[in-house]
């Protein structure tokens, strides 16, 4: 496996580990397994060198993830702001995983960012906009979960990673790459994948609990969305899935309940992108999925103040649901450039 990193960035990293003995890991809100995996895995590396480590989250994980090992030593802001607080504050060193921006913390942006301790950033996604002492930022790993394991090899700490940490790191693995099928040409991911499972991480298990796994009420919600709520628009190769909270409350929504629910219309053929639209509370929740290199993340960012990478994006909108469509299908055109010459036909009855 190659080092790709500069080695002055490599020291600052293990400078910083060894000068502070209390640290805060931190990710994104709606954590999923990358933002879950690569702080717990970070987490259990910590603590095998005898670090005060914690783990400090936005909101709750969803129940798909409850599986993980030290699941239950994460701190909730949502939950417990207080305790969160005292954390932060206490903290030497803060190591945010998995988010670029400081607003895909929410509540929890102003503590992170306002305190006075050294940090480190680690993360996959394109144009970070973070302060930090050392930034490792490199969009075309498959996961942060990536980026996490090959820092704990350049840095010498491939001796403190158990079964726990592996089986963290290679759920972000996973779940990232929909079990090695996307973002994964690179096969030093799949060296990667070995050496995880060397320390004995149990891939069926994250396949079954991170992705297999659902509730009846999420089953039938997400067979409503693809029954009832599901658009084809044709000319633009695209599917759109809307849900309202009428919808989600007669299924009786959980967080994490449509998780990969926007991965399924790419199934069609003929298909390029695939864009789902939920109403929570405050706003709608737009993400967006592709194939063939098709720039979601342009869709995101130009309409819904969003990003994330080329096929894989997000982004939120202010204002109804019906809105949020029709803006969307309203710009379908200015990416039409971008699809494919040679596709199959798309088949629709």
């Amino acid at each position: 496996m190659k080092n790709i990193f500069n080695s002055e960035k490599v020291q600052e990293l293990k400078h910083l580990l060894n000068k502070h003995e209390r640290i805060v890991l931190t990710c994104h809100m709606r954590p999923d397994g990358d933002a879950v995996g690569s702080v717990l895995g970070l987490w259990h590396v910590l603590r095998a060198m005898g670090k005060d480590a914690h783990v400090v989250v936005p909101d709750r994980v969803p129940r798909s993830l409850h599986f993980l090992p030290g699941m239950k030593e994460i701190a909730v802001n949502t939950q417990y702001d207080p305790y969160c607080t005292r954390l932060v504050n206490e903290a030497g060193l803060i190591i945010m995983c998995d988010f670029n921006t400081p607003s895909r913390q929410g509540d929890l942006a102003p503590l992170i960012q306002g305190a006075s301790c050294d940090k480190v950033l680690i993360d996959h996604h394109r144009g970070p906009d973070i302060k930090a002492n050392v930034v490792f930022s490199f969009p075309e790993m498959s996961s942060t979960c990536e980026l996490v394991f090959r820092l704990i090899a350049a840095c010498g700490y491939y001796g403190y990673v158990d079964k726990a940490a592996a089986t963290c790191i290679l759920t972000g693995l996973i779940t990232d790459t929909q079990n090695f099928s996307v973002n994964c040409n690179n096969p030093e991911v799949y060296e990667i994948q070995m050496r995880l499972l060397e320390k004995e991480a149990d891939k069926k298990q994250i396949v079954d609990e991170a992705i297999k796994a659902t509730s009846y009420d999420a089953l039938r919600l997400n067979s409503f969305a693809l029954l009832e709520r599901l658009e084809i628009f044709e000319k633009h190769r695209s599917a759109v899935i809307t849900l309202s909270k009428d919808d989600l409350k007669k299924f009786n929504y959980q967080k994490g309940d449509t998780e990969g629910l926007v991965n399924m219309p790419l199934g069609i053929r003929g298909i390029v992108s695939s864009i789902f639209l939920r109403e929570d509370n405050d706003c709608i929740k737009v993400s967006a999925r592709s194939k063939f290199d098709f720039p979601v993340c342009d869709i995101c960012s130009d309409l819904y103040g969003g990003g994330g990478h080329l096929m894989a994006a997000g982004g939120e909108f202010n204002g109804s649901l019906e809105e949020c469509r029709e803006l969307l299908i309203s710009h379908f055109k200015d990416y039409d450039r971008f699809l494919p010459k040679n596709i199959e036909k798309l088949e629709i009855s």
